[in-house]
């Protein structure tokens, strides 16, 4: 299995338990596609669209318009689909 994957897995179960401080540390580990998606996620939740609209750019994006569960659920299967589990 893949650790990355893994752990970005991880990062979105406890911002879904409402951590978003060690979902961000988590997530700032890694320089890859899905885990600048989640980042970008990330300062989307906290308001912050400038850094948002950033890290969506780096993970070839685009800021989603619909409600955050949406978006948390959509990355949640695609990490998840990505285990294998």
């Amino acid at each position: 299995m893949d650790s990355i994957t893994e752990e970005l897995k991880r990062a979105l179960e406890l911002d879904r338990d409402e951590d978003w401080d060690t979902t961000h540390t988590i997530v700032q580990r890694f320089n890859t596609p899905d885990a600048c998606w989640i980042h970008a996620y990330l300062h989307r939740e906290e308001g912050d669209l400038g850094n948002s609209g950033y890290w969506y750019q780096q993970a070839n994006k685009t800021m989603p318009a619909y409600a955050l569960e949406q978006e948390w659920s959509e990355l949640y299967g695609y990490i998840t689909d990505k285990l294998g589990s």
